[in-house]
């Protein structure tokens, strides 16, 4: 099969806010088709794609991915080298889930996406999930009953990355499973590196959690931790928040949901993220997993306000250039941006998927 390294194309699925999409785009490969059932999502794929690629960008199918078939794809993109990516929602197999598995409604999502790479038979695929999906002992099992299936036709690699080792300012744990087709392995004689067929991203701050003396509140102090060094600025809060005299000159950054009872918010300490809601993140530290909505809320370091949309956004390593024009849908754009993989995450996962390409 005869293999074009400069525009490797990339059907996506549960696209969302395209964060996925963006970060391989970034690594060089280019998203031809695009699905997702959320109409707002779908919107803000629209517009925050198209403001960071500066040219435009649209969902190809809104709609539910059981209905996708090949005939909403061009015919020429089957013919060569192409790839499957995509993150099904992930509440079921999350430990502080639901923790249905696969017998929740978003973990047939799981199957479904499956299902599109048996029937569209791809040169590779990526899928992004939660931890939890491998490490459920309900939904484990089924998971690996769903992989045999492929182990015939591809190489399978399970890989966990956590987004802080990789310069971002949270502490995120995603797994990703990637597969590659044997028989075009096995047709350019691909080469076997520690009995792996690909190189799993390396960390760039590797250990990060125990390596330095982050931000605590008070009665969190650590004596234990006083002589490691002060972490980088990259992986602290601090590094995005916004101050108040920027709020009306970024885009995004004065989009926040009030705050009812300020003197409460007030007395809670920075850095405070281990209470069960309305957590104060430490400028001087990453920030929990972001995943915003019901009771998780996250207030502002130094302020006594939430994080704003940006910040949020920010906080997934999405570039400022990333904008949604779309007014208000507060609780949305936050569902959305809870739902994406970081950008920075996405672009090293891609990168390896391009290098291994590549080597062909």
């Amino acid at each position: 099969m005869e293999i074009n390294k400069t525009i490797i194309p990339i059907l996506s699925f549960f696209s969302g806010g395209g964060f996925l999409d963006m970060g391989f785009e970034q690594a060089g490969f280019k998203i031809v088709f695009s699905n997702e059932l959320d109409e707002d999502f779908s919107s803000f794929y629209k517009e925050g794609l198209g403001s960071w690629a500066g040219d435009y960008r649209e969902i190809s199918y809104v709609g539910n991915i059981k209905n996708v078939t090949k005939d909403h794809i061009q015919p020429e993109i089957f013919k060569n080298i192409f790839g499957i990516i995509g993150g099904p929602p992930c509440q079921d197999f999350s430990i502080r889930g639901t923790k249905a598995g696969f017998e929740g409604l978003r973990g047939t999502l799981t199957y479904l996406f499956y299902e599109k790479i048996i029937d569209f038979e791809p040169s590779f695929f990526l899928m992004e999930n939660v931890p939890g999906l491998i490490a459920l002992k309900k939904s484990k099992k089924v998971f690996e009953d769903i992989l045999d299936l492929f182990k015939e036709t591809y190489l399978i690699k399970i890989v966990k990355l956590n987004s802080l080792h990789f310069g971002v300012p949270q502490h995120r744990e995603r797994v990703f499973v990637i597969g590659i087709k044997k028989s075009i392995v096995n047709e350019h004689s691909i080469s076997f590196c520690n009995g792996s067929w690909i190189d799993i991203p390396k960390p760039t701050y590797p250990n990060a959690k125990t390596k330095y003396k982050w931000g605590e509140p008070s009665f969190k102090a650590n004596k234990s931790n006083r002589n490691l060094p002060l972490p980088p600025s990259v992986l602290c809060v601090g590094n995005i928040i916004i101050k108040d005299d920027k709020l009306e000159t970024i885009p995004n950054a004065n989009e926040f949901f009030n705050i009812r009872n300020i003197n409460m918010i007030s007395k809670i300490e920075e850095g405070d993220t281990y209470r069960p809601s309305f957590k104060r993140l430490h400028s001087n530290k990453y920030s929990p997993t972001a995943c915003y909505g019901n009771n998780e809320v996250h207030l502002n370091p130094i302020g006594n306000r939430r994080l704003s949309v940006r910040e949020a956004l920010r906080i997934q390593g999405v570039p400022d250039s990333y904008i949604l024009k779309t007014s208000r849908k507060l609780s949305k754009k936050f569902k959305m941006i809870g739902n994406g993989v970081p950008v920075p995450l996405a672009k090293v996962i891609a990168e390896s998927i391009k290098d291994l390409i590549i080597s062909l």
